[in-house]
């Protein structure tokens, strides 16, 4: 007898959409294993790349700052002991200088410290771009604090970046704001020639995109900012190399400037010779937090008589 054919079975629609559901799961699920899997290679990558800039970071400030393992100064034979002094009695010691390489800036001029008002200290670079950056946002407001009384000024310059240019700009930028404030006696000419060097458009990049800069051109940013023409004249100078020298041997090894890593880098800011921390502000700008943490209203800015609650030895307010 013969058997009667049998007729290939036809899906239901309730089965044709089972199926489709079941593939898209079985996509999804691969897709989000696919997902998975790239994020923790992405965090494995990203931590290998940090350990790395963290070693090439640690490699780069020891290869600048030798004595961080017990070695001596970079350029230089001396211990940080031996810089410290150097920065005391060397010839080429700026004689504005303080002691620990600061030049001292308040209403009363150089080197006349307002009592009872916080001092802020800034340790800079010229051609670190942090510390333009830095410049560009505190510095104008910081001129009116100073002018009012209402804190010192406390200004480090370094000069460590030369190999991030090609003729040695640091080195020449910061001799010539060295030469000012040996040569013109009005402090306020030497904060508005620091703001002019690190004025956007006029601040070199470091690196492979570093375009040279004259001593012309820095002579310039100068007479711009008031700065007497017989001294940008002649601020072309190199005179106080070997004190820098001392500087760099010496200032990155005060224990107050260095971060959780023992390591101290520019820009850096101190207040009352605490270090404090720029990223602090939440929301704000940064010098909206630099009032905060030096206990003083935006409305007194400028105001004489009305003093940051922290005083001269306080701690920074943390927010």
């Amino acid at each position: 007898m013969a058997q009667k054919s049998q007729e290939p079975h036809r899906q239901t629609h309730a089965e044709r959409r089972a199926e489709q559901q079941a593939k898209a799961q079985a996509r999804a699920e691969q897709q989000a294993k696919e997902r998975k899997q790239q994020t923790i290679i992405g965090v494995i990558v990203i931590a290998v790349v940090i350990a790395l800039l963290a070693v090439a970071g640690v490699a780069v400030y020891r290869s600048l700052h030798p004595q961080a393992s017990g070695g001596e100064s970079s350029g230089t034979d001396l211990t940080v002991e031996q810089a410290h002094e150097q920065l005391k009695t060397l010839d080429s010691r700026p004689t504005n200088a303080d002691d620990e390489g600061g030049i001292l800036i308040s209403k009363d001029g150089y080197g006349k410290a307002v009592e009872n008002v916080p001092t802020i200290g800034i340790y800079m670079d010229f051609i670190c771009p942090g510390c333009g950056s830095v410049n560009r946002q505190l510095d104008a407001n910081l001129t009116k604090l100073v002018d009012a009384g209402q804190i010192n000024l406390d200004l480090h310059f370094m000069a460590f970046m030369d190999r991030f240019s090609t003729d040695d700009y640091s080195s020449r930028a910061a001799n010539a704001i060295l030469y000012v404030s040996d040569h013109d006696s009005n402090p306020d000419h030497l904060l508005h020639a620091v703001q002019n060097l690190y004025a956007e458009g006029f601040q070199p990049q470091e690196g492979s995109a570093y375009v040279p800069v004259s001593d012309e051109q820095i002579k310039e940013q100068l007479t711009n900012a008031g700065v007497p023409e017989e001294v940008a004249g002649k601020a072309a100078t190199r005179s106080y190399d070997d004190w820098l020298n001392a500087v760099f041997g010496y200032t990155p090894h005060q224990e107050n400037l260095q971060n959780s890593e023992g390591q101290m880098s520019t820009p850096t800011v101190t207040i009352n010779g605490y270090r404090w921390d720029m990223n602090s502000a939440s929301g704000g700008t940064m010098f909206d937090a630099l009032l905060n943490a030096i206990g003083l209203k935006s409305d007194q800015v400028g105001v004489e008589g009305d003093l940051p609650s922290i005083g001269a030895e306080g701690k920074p307010i943390a927010e």
